[in-house]
């Protein structure tokens, strides 16, 4: 008798506890918030926001970033403010590499999300024509593209509803 595939589990309300414990008042041992080596003179600010289908903030995401320099690939792992909801990253700024325009890759968890969600943030001051990700998004491409702030740069992400932003499949 074949056997069935198990449902996924959601990332319940206990996430920032086993993946950053710190947010819950808790002293991990060689884990922070902003991994990935010290902050160069020359980072960038990047303002996440998460956004329900409701329109709601998601105040208890946790929100991993990846992008690749020159010589490294960096990352980084932060919890949205449990008031706010933005998850501030100070980091470097990714380079263009193999025809792609410069890009941070973004994975979301949270509860109510069976699987972590992926996708794309680019930035509106660099030459994002030709990027043939960015192309396959089309019309809805603006979804993938921070906004330059007096602090460096935001970037808000619907999950759903009619501005969700684009995710990828993999």
């Amino acid at each position: 008798m074949p056997l069935k595939e198990s449902p996924s589990q959601t990332a319940g309300p206990y996430v920032h506890i086993g993946c950053l414990p710190q947010t819950a008042g808790l002293e991990p041992r060689g884990m922070g918030a902003q991994l990935g080596g010290e902050v160069p003179e020359d980072a960038v600010t990047l303002d996440l926001t998460v956004y329900d289908g409701a329109g709601d903030v998601v105040r208890d995401a946790l929100i991993e970033i990846w992008q690749s320099t020159d010589a490294h690939q960096h990352w980084a792992r932060q919890a949205t403010d449990l008031e706010t909801g933005v998850a501030r990253f100070e980091t470097v700024k990714p380079v263009a590499q193999a025809g792609q325009a410069p890009h941070l890759l973004v994975w979301i968890v949270a509860r109510g999300i069976n699987l972590g969600l992926t996708t794309r943030v680019y930035f509106p001051d660099e030459n994002n024509e030709g990027d043939p990700v960015l192309g396959l998004a089309g019309k809805r491409a603006e979804t993938l593209v921070a906004e330059r702030t007096n602090a460096g740069y935001a970037h808000v992400i619907h999950l759903q509803g009619p501005m969700e932003t684009v995710f990828f499949d993999v």
